[in-house]
């Protein structure tokens, strides 16, 4: 895990993102690429409320003022960046240099952001993001199609900056192609943890407990010893479970697959990936 690509908002949740995207680099010495889109007027207004129903001076003054934002969201977007770099005596470069340290690297693009960032999301070994406050230009379901489209495992910040990454990891399974794509994804981080748990709970699949016992025997043979944890139902909704266990553990990382079932299911009955996605306490690794 040698590349990884951050997005910068421009925001105040700037420094989680950065915070959090640090913590994945440092135990590989990897090189963070910041990567900010300055999305336009014209763009911005299509993922703005209500700026559809406006017209003549309305229409031109709501313009104005995206633009407006949009430029001061740029500005802040490189000074974050530069400054967190600084702070953290990180050395900004273009190119690859022999170092045992995390380098950095900024870039700002125009428009397309969900083509952009799906596009350089695939050319890096993993993307992390922060859950925006506010649309900003984006589209509303931004992180659900970056981790269906990017073909990377996204690492969303939780809402405090992490200590590590590496402390203790929680890997949450389904017997799913998902499921399965995330723990390989996130191998890297695993096999320098201090202690990973293998947590799932025990719903209605008569199987989990030697699905369980395979992916153990399969994260030892990487060198990767785990604690088995199945989680017997209590009636909470199992993301609640799987969430009070990992506080219990006081998990640094989650790591999960995304959208096991399809996405319009999820999107229409809630379920594992969207509370994640939505409100997850602590940093989450995601793939689709």
């Amino acid at each position: 895990m040698k590349s990884i690509l951050v997005l910068v908002g421009g925001a105040d949740s700037d420094e989680l993102v950065f915070e959090t995207a640090r913590a994945a680099a440092l135990p590989f010495a990897a090189h963070l690429n910041f990567l900010h889109i300055h999305v336009g007027a014209g763009q911005a207004a299509v993922n703005s409320p209500h700026t559809e129903f406006a017209s003549g001076p309305s229409l031109s003054h709501a313009l104005r003022e995206l633009e407006a934002q949009a430029k001061e969201r740029s500005t802040r977007a490189e000074e974050h960046v530069r400054a967190f770099c600084a702070h953290s005596g990180i050395t900004l470069c273009d190119t690859p240099v022999p170092t045992d340290q995390v380098t950095a690297s900024w870039r700002e693009e125009t428009n397309d952001a969900m083509q952009r960032v799906i596009f350089h999301a695939r050319h890096n070994d993993l993307a992390v993001v922060g859950r925006a406050k506010r649309p900003n230009g984006l589209p509303s379901d931004f992180l659900e199609r970056l981790l269906l489209d990017c073909g990377r495992p996204v690492l969303i910040a939780g809402p405090v900056s992490p200590r590590t990454l590496t402390g203790t990891v929680m890997v949450c399974w389904r017997e799913t192609a998902d499921a399965a794509r995330a723990v390989t994804a996130a191998m890297p981080l695993l096999q320098k943890a201090k202690r990973t748990i293998l947590a799932s709970v025990a719903e209605n699949d008569s199987n989990i407990v030697d699905a369980m016992a395979g992916i153990a025997r399969q994260l030892a043979w990487g060198g990767v010893p785990v604690e088995s944890q199945l989680i017997v139902p209590d009636g909470r909704s199992p993301q609640e479970q799987i969430s009070a266990a990992a506080k219990i553990a006081d998990a640094d990382l989650v790591v999960m697959g995304a959208y096991g079932h399809s996405r319009m299911r999820e999107v229409l009955f809630g379920g594992f990936t969207q509370s994640f996605i939505d409100s997850a306490d602590r940093p989450v690794l995601m793939m689709h």
